[in-house]
């Protein structure tokens, strides 16, 4: 299956690093001009070189996700300079870990404003671009927690659900105007957000990052972490033309991870 996606483009958030740099890698190689979107300008400008190109123009928006109005003033600016976005992949890195119980307020109030407030911005912000072409894709990188809730991720998964709950009320509100919106729910995955993961249950348990990770592992079916460019190719499929009748869903991308169907 060749996946075409010449004449589009898509605006990637949390694309210099992990899933979300390999999410705009894949995308600009299916043909999508690529709109970049972090807070460091510099590591911005080097993935933007780095990026396969034919006829794409790609390019970067320096913005901060503890700022929505901030975002949307800087992509709304993108959007009447450049013209509008026809995939868009929310996709930001994680809250801190930790038991829900000692989680504090504003923990739950900052991920919130990361996560599902940005999200909708950005929707608010593209949607009617998208709209106008008859095509259009919300995909949102959050976490097989949405299933099955992870030990240790509170807030995380708090916040994970009701990002997975509004995609879900989305798609019904959009189906009709050619616009899709699903969820991509990854794994185990060998970025720095997992090293993380495993470097405080290292500290906490007196084991080695390696014996921690052996652990993990041994729950998974497939047995081995995911690499970030096979999340991305399930990203890359669900913006494609192949994917228009699929909507409103949660896709595990896990290794067999997660019990529940």
């Amino acid at each position: 299956m060749l996946v075409d996606l010449k004449g589009k483009t898509a605006v990637v958030c949390g694309s210099t690093q992990g899933i979300g740099y390999a999410a705009a890698q894949g995308l600009a190689a299916a043909g999508a001009t690529v709109v970049l979107i972090a807070r460091n300008r510099d590591r911005l400008a080097d993935v933007c070189q780095q990026l396969p190109a034919d006829d794409q123009s790609h390019r970067f928006l320096v913005a901060d996700f503890s700022d929505p109005q901030n975002l949307q003033e800087v992509v709304s600016a993108d959007v009447a300079d450049a013209g509008p976005a026809h995939i868009l992949i929310n996709n930001t890195g994680g809250p801190p870990g930790g038991n829900i119980f000692d989680a504090e307020l504003e923990a739950f109030e900052n991920a919130f404003t990361q996560h599902l407030k940005c999200n909708h911005v950005l929707a608010q912000t593209l949607v009617p671009g998208m709209k106008t072409a008859a095509f259009g894709r919300i995909i949102n990188v959050i976490s097989t927690s949405v299933k099955q809730p992870l030990d240790g991720l509170g807030v995380s998964n708090t916040i994970r659900g009701a990002v997975a709950n509004w995609a879900k009320t989305m798609s019904n509100e959009l189906a009709s105007f050619g616009i899709t919106v699903n969820n991509v729910l990854p794994g185990a995955t060998a970025t720095q957000r997992l090293h993380s993961i495993l470097e405080n249950k290292a500290k906490k348990s007196g084991a080695t990052i390696d014996e921690v990770a052996a652990k993990v592992k041994s729950a998974i079916p497939a047995d081995r972490f995911a690499e970030a460019e096979e999340v991305a190719n399930a990203i890359v499929f669900l913006a494609s033309r192949q994917a228009s009748y699929i909507t409103g869903i949660n896709l595990p991308v896990d290794g067999g991870r997660t019990k529940c169907l």
